[in-house]
């Protein structure tokens, strides 16, 4: 795959000076000259040191890509594309799927399911780079990179707190207030290996809480995240007292009309840094969160 630039700058600089401003560092351009890749300016190859003037063109060829699991299956469960081009992939993941590939989800994951897309697409070279997980039973949008190159540049937005994730989540019980600003550091619990609780060792967290609608014992929200720690949003509605219904983890309102917690992330947004323009999707809410809204709440 070959990532082309246009250098219009006001003088003269450095390829070095150029690439690092495109999120190339020199190690990473060192993995790929190592891989069969490489740069070059005007179509020659040059030195890190040559200096660009406008006008000139500037193309990286990227290495083609394997698996680091030389493992994966590949699965062809259909996937609801929502946006996709040359570089990025969001999905509207449904419910009972794990983000990633383990033991006790070999065969099936979104990843799984993105590996046999691009085979079924005659995607040649590309490898499926999660950017933003769902826990199995969290449905809604998840960002993929489709090569290592666009994996770092949304990485970096990640770390920066420059991705916005917004979610609809449904809490056990009326909320008392229609806004909240959650400040309160999240851990592990030391009884267990997968539920996560508020804890003053743990790392920051903040999520915000929009209440849109009271609904008989449940509360429909809108929530921001602004960090991503593991199972953020259930443990800090947990923390208030109204955990997510259906959330069996966090002892959560039980009932028939959905069998996992109420939480759906639905819109997402980034900036795409190879195309220079931000995307925006949304996705609408599974059946199982309306049906709730339906009937007005929990009987």
């Amino acid at each position: 795959m070959e990532i082309n630039w246009t250098y219009n700058g006001p003088g003269p600089t450095k390829v070095r000076t150029f690439l690092k401003d495109k999120g190339l560092s020199r190690r990473f351009l060192a993995q790929i000259r190592n891989n069969n890749g490489g740069y070059t300016v005007n179509g020659r190859e040059g030195r890190m040191v040559d200096m660009l003037s406008s006008g000139d063109q500037v193309t990286v060829t990227l290495p083609t890509e394997t698996a680091r699991k030389t493992d994966l299956v590949k699965s062809f469960v259909p996937i609801k594309v929502v946006y996709e081009d040359r570089d990025f992939l969001i999905l509207d993941k449904p419910d009972h799927l794990a983000s990633i590939p383990s033991h006790l989800h070999r065969l099936d994951s979104v990843v799984n399911r993105v590996a046999g897309y691009y085979q079924v697409r005659s995607y040649h070279g590309l490898v499926p780079h999660i950017a933003t997980r769902l826990d199995r039973d969290t449905t809604g949008l998840v960002l993929l990179a489709k090569h290592r190159y666009a994996h770092s540049l949304v990485d970096q937005q990640l770390r920066n707190h420059a991705i916005e994730k917004e979610y609809v989540a449904i809490t056990s019980g009326q909320l008392a207030q229609d806004y909240y600003d959650i400040r309160a550091p999240i851990g592990r619990k030391e009884d267990s290996i997968m539920l996560r609780e508020v804890r003053p060792d743990g790392q920051a967290a903040r999520t915000e809480l929009f209440v849109t609608q009271q609904l008989h014992q449940a509360s429909l929200l809108r929530v921001r995240l602004h960090t991503g720690r593991t199972h953020q949003i259930r443990v800090h509605t947990a923390f208030l007292g109204h955990p997510l219904v259906g959330d069996r983890f966090y002892a959560g309102m039980r009932t028939p009309l959905i069998q996992r917690q109420a939480l759906h992330c639905q819109r997402l947004k980034f900036y795409q840094p190879l195309l220079e323009k931000w995307v925006e999707v949304t996705t609408d809410l599974p059946a199982d969160m309306q049906a709730i809204i339906a009937a007005g709440g929990i009987n």
